[in-house]
């Protein structure tokens, strides 16, 4: 199955959660994009915690060959710009994830 996750939420709960699942389906076998949408794409900013250890899930998410994409204007609002874990994609991207998957989910 191919998953297309929208994250649009900067809480780190919720970021965890969506890396948790993207990796569970990884695991099992299933392609995953993660599309870093409003607050989303500031998940490299995010602290880790006792509870959440954001960067680990991220690297391990990447490590299962998941692909994470994130939204140029979002990116600009924030004054941000691309890297090497989050590259820089537009509303034609997001769309085509959403065509391109069997199931949407959309965390935040």
């Amino acid at each position: 199955m191919k998953l297309g996750i929208i994250l649009q939420s900067n809480k780190p709960e919720h970021i965890w959660n969506t890396l948790r699942l993207g990796i569970t389906s990884l695991k099992a076998g299933h392609s995953v994009q993660i599309f870093l949408f409003n607050e989303g794409v500031e998940i490299e900013d995010i602290v880790d915690t006792e509870h959440f250890d954001i960067s680990k899930k991220l690297q391990e998410f990447k490590d299962q060959k998941g692909i994470i994409l994130a939204c140029e204007t979002c990116l600009k609002v924030r004054s941000k710009s691309e890297s090497k874990i989050c590259p820089i994609t537009t509303m034609k991207d997001l769309l085509k994830m959403i065509e391109d998957s069997d199931k949407v989910l959309v965390f935040g």
